[in-house]
């Protein structure tokens, strides 16, 4: 797999996040989620594709491949259970998002597990209370 970077992982998030909600996702609506120029998301779209991580159709469609696929649902799963696990600490909605936006792109592998690990473990705890 090639290296990333934040914005790789940021565009490739992005696009799954919008992959969900949208029949199609195109650069226009990348540049309006992420409130970035077009001709920047213009330009990331031709690295991510140059990459192999997307894939654009003729009519501008943007699809992920399997490997930008893996990488955006990493950096989303961390997302989520961080800022999930923050608002449950009573950490703003706001702020948890913001802060866990920060720390999946710089959390080790190991440090993320042992925290889904605990977090699944006192789910399961609390569940049987």
């Amino acid at each position: 797999m090639l290296t990333t970077n934040e914005s790789v992982e940021n565009y490739l998030e992005t696009i799954l996040i919008l992959s969900k909600k949208l029949p199609v996702v195109r650069s226009v609506d990348i540049s309006n989620e992420l409130g970035y120029k077009k001709s920047s998301v213009s330009v990331a779209m031709k690295n991510l594709r140059e990459n192999q991580y997307i894939v654009v159709s003729d009519s501008g469609f943007i699809t992920l491949t399997d490997a930008g696929r893996d990488i955006a649902e990493m950096i989303y799963e961390r997302h989520a259970l961080l800022s999930s696990l923050l608002t449950e600490l009573g950490v703003d909605e706001k702020i948890a998002s913001e802060d866990a936006c920060k720390i999946e792109h710089v959390i080790s592998k190991e440090s993320f597990e042992a925290i889904k690990k605990h977090v699944m473990k006192r789910k399961q705890t609390d569940s049987l209370l």
